[in-house]
């Protein structure tokens, strides 16, 4: 049997596979299911900073509306804003209490945040609940066409600074691929004390419905193709940065969790295969892990992580080809 354990964060985890953050990690019910399933850790389902806010302000507009109570007594609108925040805010708390009484796996929380608002303070009571790290989901819209790529990128990391200012749990950043400069960012965000980065966060998509002549969803769940740009950058940035690597977006069977840590990773997030296949998918993955490890005589993870990374692979210029001409450029 092959030792599939890892180091992520810091921390030992019995072996590479997390249960990303998602509604299935939002439950001591189904937190319980992962650990037997097999899981190495859990992140719990993000609280988001956004839906706080706008829920805080939305039940603010509607106390404004009532004169007679709320007219001149600003501290009434200031505690609405502070029960909304609370509220939320406990829940959380209680569901990282329990967990941690009830499961041996490391549990991580999730922060998804938007904004260096006070708030983050809140960083400091998951803490003191018993989470054994923080990851921190930072998604700053890049839509704006007032903005620099340089206003943009700071707002990640005045994010980080202010978490690890309250916290000496580590802190991990989850991230999109959205940067001018995708290497120089997570360099950065290793410069400004995160402790590990998750290269990527999944968003919804939009897509459009040709013959209802409207905007619609496009899929939800992510598909094994997905995982090609994850894989570039976990080998780039592989070695480059001591904190730890986490790969996430396209996780769906063994062979990619393989693919992943020979590139470089520490971990994989997986969510989509968890709700296609079941919590149980997961010891499907740490067998084929397990097999393949003693089939190429492999006793545990750190021999053969990194090793197709682009600092150590025969081929690194494949990580960073993006036209086809090579493959292309003979067809007639």
């Amino acid at each position: 049997m092959a030792d599939l354990s890892t180091k992520y964060l810091g921390l030992t985890l019995r072996n590479p596979i997390i249960a990303g953050s998602s509604g299935m990690t939002n439950s001591l019910k189904e937190i319980v299911e992962l650990e037997k399933s097999g899981v190495g850790a859990v992140v719990l389902k993000s609280i988001f900073e956004e839906q706080i806010l706008l829920e805080a302000d939305y039940r603010i507009r509607q106390a404004q509306t009532d004169e007679m109570t709320y007219a001149d007594f600003s501290e009434t609108l200031d505690y609405i804003d502070l029960h909304i925040k609370e509220k939320e805010l406990s829940g959380y708390l209680n569901l990282i209490h329990s967990a941690k009484n009830n499961v041996d796996i490391p549990i991580i929380a999730s922060i998804n945040a938007v904004t260096t608002h006070e708030w983050t303070s809140f960083a400091r009571t998951i803490e003191e609940a018993g989470a054994d790290a923080l990851e921190l989901n930072i998604f700053v819209m890049p839509f704006s066409l007032e903005k620099e790529c340089a206003d943009n990128e700071k707002a990640y990391y005045e994010i980080l600074k202010k978490v690890k200012s309250q916290v000496k749990i580590p802190v991990s950043v989850k991230i999109s691929p959205f940067f001018s400069n995708l290497g120089k960012v997570i360099k950065n965000l290793e410069k400004f004390g995160a402790d590990g980065v998750v290269l990527f966060n999944r968003f919804s998509n939009p897509d459009i419905d040709i013959e209802n002549l409207k905007v619609t969803h496009a899929d939800i769940l992510s598909h094994s193709s997905d995982v090609a740009n994850t894989l570039r950058w976990i080998a780039i940035m592989a070695k480059r940065v001591k904190m730890s690597l986490g790969a996430s977006t396209g996780v769906h069977d063994g062979a990619t969790v393989i693919k992943q840590l020979l590139a470089g990773a520490d971990i994989v997030q997986v969510v989509s295969a968890l709700y296609e296949y079941g919590p149980s998918y997961v010891l499907e993955m740490t067998k084929f892990l397990n097999d393949w490890m003693e089939r190429k005589g492999f006793n545990y993870v750190d021999q053969f992580r990194g090793k197709l990374s682009q600092q150590t692979s025969e081929n690194p210029d494949v990580y960073e080809r993006m036209q086809f001409m090579k493959y292309f450029g003979d067809i007639k």
